[in-house]
């Protein structure tokens, strides 16, 4: 059975991000050759590398940018013995308390310009929840800016576009 993989094309956005990256580095550590740097690298394909290529250009564009983290808090209520054999045995599971966030708020929470924007990181198939939705009507009723962001390249536009 022959197996198909397909190589991600990084798109010219996250190339030039990388890039653009790379010199603030370099005029950072002056001293240290550009070959022992460690690389920067960005990626859209994923909601984890979407989020953090689109809080690096905010912040590089003279903005603010933080993710906001919506899980909640996990208590531990794992065992660990030592049963009669001289096994290590661990029982029980991790359960997770409600966070105190807002319901439906979205993964990035900026300032730029002096205006508050949110931005909420869908990839592929995924789409808002009702939370969600709620969420963004009350950012815009109350003067914010609300985005989802499907790929970096259209952030990119959309960003420049407007501020």
């Amino acid at each position: 059975m022959a197996k198909c993989l397909t190589k991600y094309k990084k798109p010219e956005s996250i190339k030039r991000l990388e890039s653009e990256l790379m010199k603030r580095k370099r005029l950072k550590y002056p001293n240290i050759p550009a070959e022992l740097l460690a690389p920067i690298t960005h990626t859209d394909k994923t909601a984890n590398g979407l989020t953090k290529a689109i809080i690096a250009y905010i912040k590089l564009k003279g903005g603010q940018a933080e993710r906001i983290n919506t899980t909640g808090i996990p208590i531990d209520k794992r065992k660990t013995y030592t049963d009669v054999l001289g096994l290590r045995r661990t029982i029980g599971s991790i359960e997770w308390v409600k966070g105190t966030s807002t319901p439906g708020s979205a993964d990035i929470s900026a300032t730029i310009n002096g205006r508050s924007v949110k931005i909420e990181v869908k990839i592929g198939a995924d789409r808002q929840s009702e939370a969600q939705k709620k969420y963004q009507r009350d950012i815009e009723s109350a003067g914010g800016v609300y985005y989802i962001a499907k790929d970096f390249t259209t952030f990119v536009e959309w960003f420049n576009k407007n501020f």
